[in-house]
């Protein structure tokens, strides 16, 4: 074996890790605090590239689902015997000659026992929705309110609320999340939102999954070559297809920003029904009763429940480390700290994007495990800044100032993958496999795609990637009543390009 690794954490990113590192051999420990593996679940296309979910999964999980893939995935990969469960990692600290050879000394704390280690890396995969975020001192009188008052972490179910009146702070995947789910019992629920939200849904045009429509190499590619004014207004279209946010209260305050949506099938038809509300920010609190900013009251408050979102820290780093700049948490590709004399540190899963989490994860993890081993390296302290001030600069133009750990999902995960020669040859796929050009371009950017070529391929890409929407729509094939429906991308483009095109089309005709 190589290099010793550090792994903290064994969700969908310590598993990746781990795997990564073993591909590169690389000799990784992963320390997990809890006593199990976990995961993330949001998208249908969030697979690990070389192991697609089996056929009968349908495309968006219970967790319970997700869990039992990726414990089938630990297995299949031989990755448990790397992790040791119930192990804390208290501190992680440079080796005395870090300068020279780039060691961490990791203190770790089990059954009340510590243990040190040296290790020539470390990968960071404890996530970042990690400590609740719980703005009490934004809300004046709050300490006056004598209902009960708690962060959405603590919500557990909604049987304790019947006949309740509640009030959800929080226009997130949370927060809607609770409040559809609460109005199934509770008297009346309302949600506070402070600058308003897209909701999309799971389901888009025909009925296919959202992001194997939209999460498109032809639609990044059009999105980041058409004119601001004409780009802007496609995705506002996009966003408004299936209704207009405007008379749901629902509008965000700037509708041109790329902030990631809420995911939320039942929340408009809540709306319609009145059994969920939607209120502007809270001004102040009284002792049963909420006075939003557009002076209007809810009273008789049983609950107030804060889906305020999370922060992120790492309590066993030196903040040093990792932050550079007005106290932020600066990283080059959001992975790797710039400023240290040696890159043996990398952070996984520190971005958030409109895309799959563990395609995301896989392809950083295995940069991070060359760049470790020394087969990759990066750019110099200084063009790694300038990188990091110049996207920083994109990010705040297309997601806004608080939004700087989004990123644009494929722009990001091609940066990556050529990094370490595994981005597709869009050209020459064109040239030499047609059929499969055509759906890696036009199709959806699904995991695939990063294992077609380069380090770690896998042979069953390609056919994984041509028989996507088979896989996609099989679950569903329950009842046969036909042949499957496949979408149209050429027809997807064309309807959604219909208006503008005729309507250049008649001021040619006129001039």
């Amino acid at each position: 074996m190589g290099k010793k690794v550090a792994i903290i954490g064994a969700g969908v990113s310590g598993l990746a890790s781990i795997r990564s590192c073993l591909e590169e051999g690389l000799e990784p420990t992963c320390f997990e605090k809890s006593n199990d593996i976990g995961g993330l679940w949001k998208f249908s296309m969030m697979c690990f590239p070389d192991f697609p979910f089996p056929d009968d999964f349908p495309n968006f999980m219970h967790n319970s689902k997700i869990q039992e893939y990726i414990i089938a995935f630990a297995k299949e990969k031989n990755l448990l015997k790397y992790i040791q469960f119930k192990t804390f990692v208290s501190s992680v600290n440079k080796h005395p000659d870090f300068a020279t050879t780039g060691q961490w000394d990791v203190t770790t704390e089990r059954d009340g026992k510590k243990e040190s280690a040296v290790f020539d890396a470390v990968m960071v995969c404890s996530g970042h929705h990690v400590y609740p975020n719980l703005p009490k001192e934004s809300f004046p009188g709050l300490n006056h309110f004598k209902g009960k008052c708690f962060h959405s972490r603590d919500y557990k179910e909604p049987g304790v609320f019947n006949g309740k009146r509640v009030l959800v702070v929080g226009l997130g995947n949370s927060g809607c999340d609770i409040a559809t789910e609460l109005s199934r019992t509770a008297e009346q629920v309302m949600i506070s939102s402070r600058s308003g939200s897209w909701v999309m849904s799971r389901v888009w045009d025909n009925g296919y999954p959202w992001d194997m429509l939209l999460v498109t190499r032809f639609g990044t590619f059009l999105k980041n070559n058409l004119p601001t004014a004409i780009s802007d207004w496609l995705y506002v279209k996009q966003m408004n297809a299936r209704f207009k946010h405007e008379n749901y209260g629902l509008m965000p305050l700037n509708g041109v920003l790329r902030k990631e949506p809420v995911f939320n099938d039942e929340l408009p038809a809540s709306i319609l029904c009145g059994i969920v509300s939607v209120k502007p920010n809270v001004k102040e609190f009284t002792e049963t009763s909420a006075i939003f900013e557009d002076g209007t009251i809810f009273e008789g408050i049983d609950c107030v429940i804060f889906a305020t979102g999370y922060s992120f820290a790492y309590p066993f780093l030196d903040e040093s480390i990792i932050k550079s700049r007005n106290n932020e948490i600066i990283l080059f590709k959001g992975v790797f700290p710039p400023l240290l004399e040696k890159s043996t540190i990398a952070v996984i899963g520190f971005v958030q994007s409109l895309g799959a989490a563990i395609p995301t994860v896989d392809l950083q993890s295995r940069w991070a495990a060359q760049v470790i081993k020394g087969t990759c390296t990066l750019p110099s302290m200084e063009d790694m800044m300038n990188d990091i001030n110049e996207k920083m600069e994109k990010k705040r133009k297309w997601f806004g100032k608080s939004e700087t750990i989004q990123t644009d999902y494929i722009v990001y995960m091609d940066e990556l993958s050529s990094f370490i020669g595994a981005k597709p040859n869009i050209p020459w796929l064109f040239l030499t496999d047609p059929k499969l050009a055509m759906e890696v371009y036009f199709g959806p950017c699904s995991p695939y795609q990063f294992r077609l070529v380069g380090p770690g391929q896998w042979p069953g890409a390609r056919n994984a990637i041509l028989t996507q929407w088979d896989r996609s729509l099989k679950p569903m094939q329950t009842r046969v009543v036909g042949r499957l429906q496949k979408p149209c991308f050429f027809f997807h483009w064309l309807k959604l390009f219909a208006i503008p095109i005729l309507l250049i089309a008649v001021f040619l005709v006129l001039t």
